[in-house]
């Protein structure tokens, strides 16, 4: 991934997945390769989902059914039947999104769950005193280090909520706003840079030194 703040906020999450399926170390260099493998994956159904959004309704507003499509591409909905194996048979093939749902709500999957926030927290996390009720890592790791609330510390940053952008006044002069006067200047600066216009000249052609016309 380009940006490393991406590649650390995902190391947490591959941890927490390896420590639910009963790992409890790994070496810096398979931690490396699982995140990285996590995030091409990632990468590939987000690009997926993006691709079948254009094709089924021609925008980047993502459905249930772009995000299916694009799990069906990637092999994780088993056992399932072409679209053209569909359209023949006249129904809509649900074993696989069936058998994913069940896996994903399976008891295998219940400390990750439980770490990701969709089911109340039973174990309270090692250093963090949770609340009653749902509560994901990262939405408590965050209010550990953080005693003066979230908008305070993590705004208009990634792990926090996007600021919104106030005009900028300046006071006196023949703007009061900040963006007024960078087109003003992106004006005046057209304006120096555009060439004279060269208008054609009225003036009579002098005839000397022209080759005289033989009668």
């Amino acid at each position: 991934m380009s940006n490393a703040i991406y590649t650390s906020l995902l190391r947490p999450p591959v941890l927490h997945i390896l420590r639910a399926a009963g790992f409890h170390a790994t070496k810096p260099a398979v931690l490396d390769t699982l995140v990285d493998l996590t995030a091409r994956y990632l990468s590939l159904l987000a690009s997926n989902s993006v691709a079948h959004a254009q094709e089924n309704h021609n925008d980047l507003t993502l459905t249930v059914t772009d995000v299916r499509m694009a799990l069906q591409d990637v092999g994780a909905l088993w056992p399932q039947k072409s679209a053209m194996e569909e359209d023949l048979m006249g129904e809509e093939d649900m074993r696989g999104v069936d058998n994913f749902v069940k896996w994903m709500l399976g008891e295998e999957h219940r400390e990750i769950r439980r770490v990701a926030g969709l089911i109340e927290n039973e174990v309270p996390l090692p250093g963090i005193d949770e609340p009653a009720g749902r509560e994901d890592f990262l939405t408590a790791l965050k209010r550990k280090h953080n005693k003066t609330g979230e908008s305070s510390r993590f705004q208009g940053t990634v792990l926090g909520t996007t600021t919104d952008e106030k005009p900028i006044r300046i006071e006196g002069g023949p703007v009061e706003l900040l963006q007024d006067w960078g087109k003003r200047l992106r004006k005046t600066s057209k304006k120096k840079n555009t060439p004279p216009s060269r208008e054609p000249s009225s003036a009579p052609t002098s005839s000397t030194g022209s080759p005289l016309t033989p009668i």
